[in-house]
C-alpha cells in the first residue's frame, strides 16, 4: 500500500473547493434572459443550461467519485478542474446554442469534482459533532456562492455581455488550479488498496437497499432542486415580472446568503442539545411554512413578501442540508469515495429532473414557482417524518 501521509486540509480551501459549482451556477442566471435572445433561443430552451448541467454533474460526480479512491483526492480533484477549465473556455467561444450546451456538460464534468471529492475529504477528515458542525460552517460560507454568483454574473451581462460572464469562470478555474496544486494535502490514506475493498456493485446494492439512504437522498435532492429551481425561475419573475434590473436581481443572492448564515448559527446552537433527526424536522418545518406563505405572496403579488417568504423557506432548507449531508453515508467510511459517487450520482439525477421540470412548468406566471416549491418541500417533510417518526 502507498504510503500517504494523513493530513486535515483547511476550511478555507474546503469552502472554495466545494463552493466553485455553485457559483458556476448561480452566475449563469442573471444572462440568460440576454443570452436566449442573442442566440435566438426561448425561455424554456434557455433554461435547458440549468437542468442539463446536473446531467454530466451526476455522471461526472461517480466518475471522480470512485476516481479518487483509486488516485487520490487531490489526484482526482485537479483532474476534474482541468476539465472544468476546457469548459468554460468552450463556453465563451460557442457560436450558437448546440455547442454551448456540449461545452455546458463539460464544465459541468469537470465542476462535479469540486462537489464529491471535497465531500469525501470532508467526511474522512471529520465526524460526529465535529462533522457536523464543519458541514454546517461550510454551508454558512458557501452562503457567498449565491450571493456573489448572481451579483457577479449581472454586474458582468449590464455592463459587457453575457460572454463576460464566462470570461470570469475561466478566470475562476485557473485560479483554482494553481491554489489546489500548493494547498490541498492528501486526505485518502488508502490509495491502491482496493484489492479487498468491496466492489461499486455491492457498495451500489447496499445503498439502493438502505431506506435511511433513500429518505437523505430525497432531502438532499429536493433541497437542490428547490436552489436551483429558484434560479432557474427567479431571473424570470424578478426580472421581466417585477421589472428590476440584472444587477438588482444579482443583490437578491445576500437574501440566500443570510438564510444560510442564519442557519448554521442555529445548527451549531442545538447539534450539542438535540438530537440529529430532531434538527432536520425543525429544519423541515421551517420550510414547509416557508412554501406555504410563499404561495400566499404570489398570488398577492408583492415582491417584499415574496422575498421574506423566500429567506424563511431556504432558512428551514439551510438547517436541514447541512445535517442530512452528515449523516447520509454514516456506516460507509471504509467505501467512503465509490459510496459518496454513486449516492452523489443519484441525487444530482434527481435535482436533474427537479430542475428540468421547473422548466417544463414555466409559464411566466409568478404563481408557478411557489406551487412548485410546496409540493416538493412537502413530499420532503412527510417523507422524512414517515421513516424517523420515532427518533
Amino acid at each position: 500500500m502507498k504510503n500517504v501521509q494523513k493530513q486535515v486540509p483547511s476550511l478555507l480551501i474546503i469552502i472554495v473547493l466545494v463552493g466553485f459549482p455553485q457559483i458556476s451556477e448561480s452566475i449563469f442566471t442573471p444572462a440568460l434572459p440576454a443570452l436566449s435572445n442573442a442566440l435566438n433561443v426561448t425561455a424554456k430552451t434557455g433554461q435547458l443550461t440549468m437542468s442539463s448541467y446536473f446531467v454530466a454533474f451526476a455522471i461526472g460526480v461517480l466518475f471522480w467519485g470512485g476516481y479518487s479512491d483509486h488516485v487520490g483526492r487531490r489526484k482526482a480533484m485537479l483532474g476534474g478542474l482541468i476539465v472544468y477549465l476546457i469548459g468554460n473556455i468552450g463556453l465563451h467561444f460557442a457560436p450558437n446554442f448546440a455547442i454551448l450546451i456540449f461545452f455546458r456538460l463539460v464544465q459541468s464534468f469537470g465542476a462535479s469534482a469540486g462537489s464529491v471529492v471535497t465531500q469525501s475529504i470532508m467526511r474522512e477528515s471529520y465526524t460526529g459533532a465535529r462533522g457536523a458542525k464543519v458541514f454546517a460552517n461550510v454551508g454558512a460560507a458557501l452562503a457567498l456562492s449565491p450571493a456573489i454568483g448572481p451579483l457577479l454574473g449581472g454586474i458582468a451581462q449590464t455592463y459587457f455581455g453575457y460572454r463576460s460572464v464566462f470570461s470570469i469562470l475561466i478566470a475562476i478555474a485557473v485560479s483554482l488550479i494553481f491554489y489546489t496544486f500548493l494547498g490541498l494535502p492528501e486526505t485518502n490514506h488508502n490509495i491502491n488498496s482496493s484489492e479487498s475493498a468491496p466492489s461499486a456493485k455491492s457498495i451500489t446494492l447496499r445503498l439502493l437497499t438502505d431506506k435511511n439512504v433513500w429518505v437523505y437522498c430525497l432531502l438532499i435532492s429536493g433541497i437542490n432542486g428547490l436552489l436551483f429551481s429558484f434560479y432557474a425561475e427567479a431571473p424570470f419573475i424578478f426580472i421581466n415580472h417585477f421589472h428590476t434590473s440584472s444587477v438588482q436581481y444579482g443583490v437578491l443572492g445576500v437574501v440566500i446568503a443570510l438564510s444560510s448564515i442564519l442557519g448554521s448559527i442555529t445548527i451549531n446552537r442545538l447539534v450539542t442539545r438535540f438530537s440529529p433527526t430532531k434538527i432536520t424536522k425543525l429544519g423541515l418545518l421551517i420550510a414547509l411554512i416557508g412554501s406555504l406563505l410563499l404561495v400566499g405572496a404570489g398570488f398577492a403579488d408583492n415582491i417584499i413578501l415574496f422575498i421574506i417568504c423566500i429567506f424563511v423557506l431556504f432558512y428551514g432548507v439551510y438547517v436541514t442540508l447541512p445535517m442530512a449531508l452528515n449523516l447520509a453515508l454514516v456506516g460507509y467510511e471504509e467505501v467512503i469515495g465509490v459510496a459518496s459517487g454513486i449516492f452523489s450520482f443519484i441525487y444530482y439525477l434527481v435535482i436533474s429532473f427537479f430542475t428540468y421540470l421547473m422548466s417544463v412548468l414555466h409559464t411566466g406566471w409568478i404563481g408557478v414557482l411557489p406551487l412548485y416549491f410546496l409540493g416538493i418541500t412537502g413530499l420532503m417533510t412527510v417523507s422524512y417524518f414517515l421513516r424517523f417518526r420515532h427518533e
